[in-house]
């Protein structure tokens, strides 16, 4: 069969089973097998497949036609132009959460810009941390955007700390990143002297409500760690000790930034608003014109 050939099959198949961005998902399974790029796929539809990486090939379609992310088959996805490991250990990245690194660095930007210093920063001096970072896609990519600046990346999770160890090696920046097996009742650093002093928080928290696990689509809920999925039966039930968390650990002037829920936002923005710990409270949507992102800087 040739390469064309092959795709019809896999696009027809999981189709059938009424598989989402169907044929993304042939493409991306066809690519990984072969080992090629997309380009490459389409121009040579008549390159004939050994009967191995047809075998292959059809394994992972029916893998992913019975509920298997694509993600977890070719063992990577893109987030922030860098390519992560994920395995069903940690949650697979999503583009929407990239806005959480565009609203950090805006925010330390105008932080910069405001106190008389120059606009763009490399993150000289500049404590981070991530907490429950998962795959160490939101740590790693403010480490690259940041090549100065240190950065703390907690998970409950060992086995989710091992994933975004690899992935901090993959992109050069393991030297920079402290990974830390922490819950939000555990200090982010042995040293004390750094306990109120980090510049920068962010996080990405399960914000899934329990009780709706059932509406999710069954690659997110029999394939995704639960424990990174739901944050209660209502889902906003961490951010209150997530922003405790942040105000113990934040110096003067430094910045918090989450992702929120698709619902989330009328529970979480009074834990900011009300609170005399907070300024410069702020929230951003998505592309899709959901609030997304929350934002606050501690003050003095």
């Amino acid at each position: 069969m040739d390469i064309r050939g092959a795709l019809r099959t896999g696009i027809s198949r999981l189709r059938e089973k009424q598989v989402a961005s169907y044929t993304v998902a042939a493409e991306l399974l066809l690519l990984h097998v072969l080992s090629r790029d997309r380009a490459w796929l389409y121009a040579h539809p008549e390159v004939a497949i050994n009967s191995k990486e047809l075998d292959i090939f059809l394994t992972l379609i029916d893998r992913r036609a019975n509920g298997e992310p694509t993600q977890h088959l070719t063992g990577k996805q893109e987030f922030w132009s860098l390519e992560f490991e994920v395995t069903p250990e940690v949650l697979i990245p999503r583009p929407e959460t990239e806005h959480v690194i565009e609203v950090a660095l805006d925010r330390l930007a105008l932080r910069e810009l405001r106190a008389g210093r120059p606009q763009k920063t490399n993150g000289d001096d500049f404590l981070i941390a991530d907490i429950g970072t998962g795959s160490g896609c939101l740590a790693i990519a403010l480490a690259k955007e940041l090549p100065a600046a240190t950065v703390y990346a907690t998970d409950i999770s060992p086995a989710a700390l091992a994933v975004a160890r690899r992935n901090a090696v993959r992109h050069g920046v393991a030297n920079r990143i402290h990974f830390l097996e922490s819950d939000l009742s555990r200090p982010l650093a042995a040293d004390s002297a750094k306990e109120s002093s980090l510049d920068l928080i962010v996080s990405n928290p399960p914000y899934i409500p329990a009780r709706e696990a059932n509406t999710l689509a069954r690659e997110v809920r029999d394939h995704e760690p639960a424990i990174a999925l739901y944050g209660g039966e209502e889902g906003y039930e961490l951010y209150a000790d997530l922003i405790a968390h942040a105000g113990l650990h934040l110096k003067p002037g430094g910045i918090f930034v989450a992702e929120l829920g698709h619902d989330s936002l009328p529970a979480v923005q009074p834990l900011l608003l009300d609170s005399r710990e907070w300024t410069a409270v702020g929230v951003s949507n998505d592309l899709a014109g959901i609030p997304r992102v929350i934002a606050a800087e501690r003050l003095p």
